[in-house]
């Protein structure tokens, strides 16, 4: 009698390593068309400000251009302070107005479009993003923390954010005032541009460690360090614009929550609230099943019908339409500040030719 045939059966077939890999889309072309266009506007107003301290150096001597105000979005720290400073008195400071306005535009964005300044128009952001991507071309992969460590340093920039509210709010709009009427905060903005030139030896070591970690862990400084991005996220919980998930529509592959930069469980929750969501819409793009995922307002999603069209949030936003509202916050906070005679600081070019020379040894007033 013959033997049987042998009779093959396939086993599993191995998994597939998840590479990580975000397809373009409407959303992600838009953001980096942003990115880029704002960082050139940082880089031309860096320019200007500093042939404009350049200029007062030389002793008036050479080309002078303008003080440009947009260098005061460098001023996180100046722009609370004067928010206060407002607040308190219902008067726009005259010193540094600009980073007030600036604040305020930046705030209002992730009050109402989540923590998008820190992925689409902050210069830091976008640059913790190219090197991350660096790292991934290196390596392979970023280096992800556990979870014991990653959560307690998560909270650094928390702390951070803390230790400078609790300052600005225990000084009385007189005490706030009165600082930014000193040389130093007069000058608060050379002495930013100075730190870069004249940086020391321990500052410079400082940044090359926050670069290269940068590189291996992504978003090093954004995601455990930055106060103002602490700050942005806490506002953010009120945004009504959140990522949503419809569930009917989700495969599980989890793909979204793999390229998610802050670490999200995007592929096993109805809607992201939390603080680390910057609206970078990593996840939309890397989803696979289309309508999944929608960035939108409060709305529930069209049931599944049979051979109909795929369902939609009623209420999902456009990238234009995203765009839209924040250069509608930006550029109208910038141009009301102008039209009111509020964005300029108005110092006589006397006191910056006295000031910015020396601008090194114009120590801060609390540690006189």
């Amino acid at each position: 009698m013959a033997a049987p045939p042998l009779i093959h059966t396939p086993g599993p077939e191995p998994k597939k390593k998840l590479i990580r890999r975000i397809t373009p889309d409407g959303f992600q072309r838009t953001r980096h068309i942003v990115q880029y266009v704002f960082v050139a506007l940082n880089a031309w107003i860096g320019l200007q400000f500093y042939l404009w301290v350049r200029f007062y150096e030389r002793g008036g001597a050479g080309f002078a251009v303008p003080r440009p105000a947009g260098a005061e979005g460098w001023l996180p720290i100046a722009g609370l302070m004067n928010f206060k400073l407002f607040l308190s008195t219902g008067q726009v400071p005259a010193i540094h107005p600009a980073a007030m306005f600036l604040f305020t535009a930046f705030v209002a964005m992730s009050l109402v479009a989540k923590k998008s300044f820190c992925s689409w128009l902050c210069p830091v952001g976008t640059l913790s993003e190219h090197l991350a991507l660096l790292g991934r071309r290196i390596f392979g992969r970023n280096l992800l923390l556990p979870r014991w460590l990653d959560i307690p340093l998560r909270g650094l920039k928390y702390l951070l954010l803390a230790f400078f509210v609790f300052i600005i709010g225990s000084m009385s709009a007189a005490a706030l005032d009165e600082f930014m009427q000193t040389p130093y905060g007069i000058i608060a903005d050379v002495k930013m541009l100075n730190f870069f030139r004249h940086m020391g030896f321990t500052a410079a070591i400082v940044v090359g460690v926050l670069v290269l970690l940068s590189v291996v862990v992504e978003n090093v400084w954004c995601r455990y360090l930055c106060p103002y991005g602490a700050l942005m996220g806490l506002v953010s919980l009120l945004s009504p614009l959140k990522i949503r998930r419809n569930p009917e529509l989700c495969s599980g592959c989890g793909h979204c929550a793999k390229v998610c930069p802050a670490g999200l469980a995007v592929d096993k929750l109805a809607q992201i609230r939390s603080v680390e969501c910057t609206a970078c819409m990593s996840c939309v793009a890397a989803c696979p099943a289309e309508g999944a995922l929608r960035f939108s307002l409060p709305g529930v999603a069209t049931s599944v019908q049979a051979n109909g069209p795929l369902p939609r949030y009623r209420r999902a936003v456009t990238p234009l339409a995203f765009v839209g509202l924040l250069a509608a916050l930006f550029f109208g906070l910038v141009l009301f500040a102008r039209a009111t005679n509020h964005w300029q600081t108005h110092v006589p070019p006397a006191l910056y030719q006295q000031l910015i020379p020396t601008a090194d040894q114009a120590s801060h007033p609390g540690i006189e």
